[in-house]
């Protein structure tokens, strides 16, 4: 009936016992490409946030002082700050435009994708804050805790470093689930721990502190979504399967910024605001469009009229969503946010596909032309359907109009990929990715090529005006939930007892006294478990006498801790009373504590709760300010016992 701390820490790690588990990050001294880009990040942070401290001290002696001289001193230095940020902060952004490392190693060349570097954050000491409340709020010997301290800081030590692989995410929904516990148990809203969790913006390298553990788990979520973007761009996405994985990494990515957005508010942090997750949402759902495209074109049969039309729409399609994630990194909160070779990045992939979307058209109208004959009817209506209006002056039924139209097609797709090399050399960041690059120079290589073979010196009709393609998608995005459920995790913490009663929210008054059974028995009904609850005491029945009351909790008997046993342990041990009797440790929550001031106390009741206030153990927490950051959606559903069991009465 009793539990120690080293059967906890076995349970946490396993059977087997064995240390080996998803707890562990990545070994910081393996120099891999990523991880100095990720080690390089977290230096610039510190950086930053030294040069924002030296800022605000010189800002604010700049405003006190009276003295000319000195402003004068403080002036040029505001200026040194400001320039050294300037330099920083530009370093970082070139950081968050090194796409190419998170990249896929084959051969085949592939569009590279977009992916999130992981928000930083500082090591942090919690012992002290948790040994404190342990001892105040739990009336506990924190010393017995320092296992379970320790074994939290581990976790929240292993998930700054995560692997990029399934073990780092499920490395951080790990420490995602267990800080539910912790909240639990030490977080509620009228004293706060003072432990302060420091996390720096994921593309500025801005720090943002709070004391609201709300804050630590949006971070942490937002990591898992960053991380699934670093999946899906690294896989090989020259194969079906490797599209697959791909599309299932962004989709999981949009879901989890989608969750985050949903149900936490009021961020401190840019990168966590309600624009910044919308934009991520439909760049993730625009990379999973473009992973569909990529599967379609890999699939397709070069020479099929219906293969190629299907082609076209879906690019179309990508062109379009990239068109709407444009959009989103322009509003007025992230215009100078987003990174310029992000922004870059968008346009580029807009005007590529959008050429992408005329060039199989133009093959379709060009190539095609015996299977269109065969089947006129079926093959002008799937014509015209690809098209956004009918073409002008043009009848698709006649062969020559159909090459006039193929050539305009092809005409639109030169001016597109001429406009998407033009952006790509005006970005710095870009001009060194040589994937997107030999990309464009591929693409657009082909579609001269195709019009100069289909080109006639001697045509002299007139020139036709192309519509745009209509796009469509044979598969939509979709947006996949996080379900933290797939980790589950065991609270570290468990030996304080069950959370229904044993937590931060709740209040309660211990007590000791001796129980000696009677000749009509101990006179009280026991019902449910863990903890075991004392429905009802007979009146003027030895448990009466004892001092305990309907509502009571019995968490020890003779010393043995029984807050997790069963409703037959407990029985079993009240049993073997003896003529001496037994110790009780009975817990009364505050409310039913409350109720009963009106009440006279037994002798040894009053003479337990006096001992136990001069201990410190019950009074009234101290009030502190707002947490500034918030979960919507609340803690869920604690730990409730077991109140469906008979009542015994014994």
């Amino acid at each position: 009936m009793s539990y120690t701390a080293s059967e906890d820490v076995t349970a946490l790690r396993g059977e087997g016992g064995s240390d080996e588990s998803v707890r562990k990050g990545c070994d910081p001294l393996v120099s891999t490409q990523r991880s100095r880009v990720q080690q390089r990040r977290a230096q610039l942070n510190q950086q930053i946030n030294r040069e924002l401290s030296l800022r605000t001290g010189a800002e604010n002696l700049y405003r006190a002082t009276t003295n000319q001289r000195v402003k004068e001193t403080v002036s040029l230095e505001l200026s040194f700050v400001n320039s050294n940020l300037q330099l920083l902060r530009e370093e970082l952004e070139e950081l968050d435009s090194n796409m190419e490392v998170y990249q896929t190693d084959s051969e085949k060349v592939n569009v590279p994708m977009i992916p999130l570097g992981l928000k930083e954050t500082k090591e942090i000491d919690m012992s002290v804050s948790l040994q404190e409340f342990i001892s105040e709020h739990y009336g506990e010997d924190a010393s017995l805790y320092l296992t379970e301290i320790k074994m939290l800081m581990e976790l929240r030590q292993a998930i700054r470093t995560p692997s990029r692989s399934d073990a780092g995410i499920r490395l951080l929904l790990e420490y995602y689930n267990q800080l539910h516990f912790v909240d639990q148990r030490f977080f509620n809203l009228h004293r706060t721990l003072g432990i302060h969790f420091q996390w720096y913006d994921s593309l500025t390298g801005v720090p943002s502190c709070q004391r609201a553990l709300a804050f630590e788990k949006g971070s942490v979520l937002f990591n898992i979504g960053a991380l699934y973007t670093q999946l899906g761009a690294r896989q090989d996405r020259s194969t079906v399967p490797g599209i697959h994985d791909a599309i299932d990494a962004f989709q999981r990515a949009a879901g989890a910024f989608l969750y985050l957005k949903e149900n936490f508010s009021h961020a401190p942090s840019l990168d966590m605001s309600g624009p910044a997750l919308s934009m991520l949402v439909r760049l993730m759902v625009a990379q999973v469009q473009e992973c569909v495209c990529e599967k379609v074109t890999l699939t397709m049969k070069e020479d099929d009229l219906m293969s190629n039309l299907q082609a076209a729409q879906e690019v179309a399609r990508v062109s379009d969503v990239y068109s709407l994630v444009m959009q989103a990194m322009s509003v007025p909160l992230l215009k100078d946010y987003v990174p310029f070779s992000w922004l870059s990045v968008v346009q580029v992939k807009t005007q590529h596909f959008r050429a992408l979307a005329h060039y199989y058209a133009a093959v379709t109208l060009c190539d095609c032309s015996d299977m269109i004959s065969k089947d006129e009817n079926a093959g002008v209506r799937a014509l015209t359907q690809i098209h956004a209006r009918p073409p002008d002056r043009l009848s698709l039924q006649r062969p020559e109009d159909r090459l006039r139209l193929g050539k305009a097609h092809l005409r639109n797709a030169i001016i597109c990929h001429e406009e998407a090399l033009r952006l790509h050399g005006v970005c710095k960041a870009l001009r060194k990715l040589d994937i997107l690059q030999e990309v464009l120079a591929h693409a657009h290589a082909r579609s001269l090529e195709k019009y100069s073979y289909i080109d006639q010196e001697d045509d002299f009709s007139e020139t036709a005006e192309a519509p745009d393609i209509q796009p469509h998608t044979h598969q939509k995005p979709d947006v996949i939930t996080p379900d933290l459920s797939t980790v589950r995790v065991m609270d570290i913490f468990h030996r304080l007892g069950p959370p229904s009663v044993f937590s931060a929210r709740n209040r309660w008054v211990r007590h000791r006294l001796c129980l000696v059974r009677g000749e009509a028995g101990l006179g009280l009904t026991l019902r449910g478990d863990s903890p075991v609850l004392v429905a009802s005491v007979l009146p003027g029945g030895c448990a009466a006498m004892a001092g305990l009351h309907e509502g009571d909790y019995i968490v020890a008997v003779n010393g043995s801790d029984c807050k997790w046993a069963k409703h037959a342990e407990v029985v079993h041990a009240l049993k073997s009373c003896s003529e001496r009797g037994l110790e009780l440790d009975v817990v009364t929550p505050h409310t039913h504590e409350v109720e009963r001031r009106a009440a006279p106390l037994s002798p040894s009741r009053e003479r337990n709760t006096a001992s136990r206030m001069k201990q410190g153990g019950v009074g009234v927490r101290g009030s502190s300010s707002l947490l500034n950051w918030t979960w919507r959606s609340g803690a869920g559903a604690g730990h409730s016992g077991n109140f469906h069991e008979s009542e015994s009465m014994y």
